[in-house]
């Protein structure tokens, strides 16, 4: 399998001058929608002619360092299952570099023939008609069903009853924890897991924290949030999804939210960094850096930190994010991969893409060591799964996920992401009332709804 290479440029040309075709005003729309959803215009796409070779699957992805050398490995392994296909991958880079060249090489049909998206994202995407949809029979003709997957990840799939995304994992935000703070604390139950009742209000959450305090002789939960563009809003969206409550949306409308949630929940927050038990200004590095060097007995991060605490602590242990208000919610995205759409998609080609996304879910086993959950769940149930410490203690928070809100401005990587947690870090850092707070963040995403959607 060749290794991952660089993006090349190639920019666009001149063009006749003749009268735009129907086909050339749509490629225009669809061009313009997708600088509105990468954050800026892009001057050359990457070159994404089809390969001269018809046995070779392009695929384009954000995965470098650990994760992208677990992805080459996972490819390898998933070969028997997609005889005389070889993977090439192009690595690009995270966030809106990545997410613009993707959406401007789908409006003009030079997309590779696969590529990774974050699911969060498709909503930005699939509307606009920038992704083709998977054929879900030649899915389960290679052993993919829908009912393979969580239904928390596998609804946001879709779109106008057509499957667009195909999960690889979900990637939750949850807790790590020192097992012997822990266990000092009183908060580790028989089976030698998290004691989950020990979180499940806001008052025995804090209550907690001062035991993890105690036992570790320092400080209890570190969370790093300060200047970071996401971190506030996911600790955020999931506990406000544990009260019950969502957003409602509605384009060029206003929000409906329930202040008094968001209210009472960003007051816990600022509870939880008040500087006394715990942390009030660490920023995500110098949180990372807490927790290793063992000066606090726990963390609140993402799951995709474990390669980083396990290489200071081989014991490390890790538990599904504690349902604090009521509803089990766990914040989370899921990397997933789509079809860049192509409007002449050779169909010989486009089966061997889908048995080559089938093989490599079925290798999900290899993902997992990233600490990923795979979101295939056949993976999930195996015995060599149900031995992976710590990644099986925290994998049924599969099955209460909630992404971003199914709109074309938010997901991973986004502005909304970055305006939410800017007024959470004034409530955090600066003390803007909780109630104040929830205002601001309910006119900001009044703002955003006001904004035109690409679609």
């Amino acid at each position: 399998m060749p290794g991952p290479r660089a993006a090349s440029a190639r920019p666009e040309g001149e063009g006749s001058r003749a009268a735009p075709s129907r086909r050339g005003l749509l490629r225009a729309s669809l061009a313009s929608a997708a600088v509105l959803l990468g954050g800026g215009a892009l001057a050359g796409c990457g070159a994404a002619a089809a390969s001269s070779d018809p046995r070779t699957v392009r695929m384009w992805d954000l995965f470098s360092g650990a994760d992208g050398a677990l992805l080459d490995e996972l490819i390898d392994i998933a070969r028997p299952d997609m005889p005389g296909t070889r993977v090439e991958r192009t690595v690009l880079e995270w966030g809106t570099p990545y997410y613009t060249k993707l959406a401007m090489a789908s409006a003009g049909g030079r997309g590779p023939d696969v590529a990774v998206s974050h699911m969060s994202r498709l909503s930005g995407y699939a509307p606009l008609g920038l992704l083709d949809s998977w054929d879900t029979g030649l899915l389960a003709e290679f052993g993919i069903h829908e009912e393979d997957f969580a239904e928390a990840v596998w609804s946001r799939t879709q779109h106008q009853d057509r499957t667009y995304a195909v999960p690889l994992d979900t990637h939750p935000f949850i807790v790590f924890f020192h097992p012997d703070t822990a266990r000092k604390a009183g908060l580790i139950t028989g089976e030698g897991a998290l004691d989950q009742d020990a979180f499940s209000t806001p008052e025995r959450f804090l209550e907690a924290g001062r035991e993890l305090a105690a036992a570790s002789g320092r400080q209890g939960v570190a969370f790093g949030y300060v200047n970071d563009t996401a971190q506030g809003w996911r600790l955020f969206y999931g506990l406000y999804r544990q009260t019950g409550n969502d957003f409602d949306l509605p384009l060029g409308g206003t929000v409906r939210a329930n202040v008094d949630a968001m209210t009472e929940v960003i007051a816990f927050m600022q509870k939880l960094v008040d500087g006394r038990t715990n942390p009030r200004r660490l920023d995500y590095p110098a949180a990372i850096a807490a927790f290793t060097n063992r000066q606090t007995g726990m963390i609140l991060s993402g799951e995709w930190e474990l390669g980083t605490f396990r290489t200071a602590d081989p014991n490390i242990g890790a538990a599904p994010f504690p349902t604090v208000f009521g509803t089990p919610a766990v914040y989370a995205d899921a990397h997933s991969f789509v079809l860049p759409r192509r409007p002449d998609a050779d169909a010989a080609h486009r089966r061997r893409t889908h048995q080559a996304v089938a093989a490599i879910l079925k290798a999900g086993q290899v993902w997992a060591k990233a600490g990923h959950i795979p979101a295939y769940r056949p993976v999930t149930r195996t015995r060599a799964y149900a031995h992976l410490e710590p990644q099986s203690r925290y994998a049924t928070a599969a099955d209460h996920v909630v992404l971003d809100p199914a709109v074309w401005f938010a997901g991973a990587g986004s502005d909304f992401q970055n305006s939410m947690s800017q007024v959470l870090q004034q409530s955090l850092l600066d003390g803007l009332a909780p109630d104040r707070a929830a205002r601001a963040m309910v006119a900001r995403i009044n703002t955003a709804l006001s904004q035109p959607s690409p679609a």
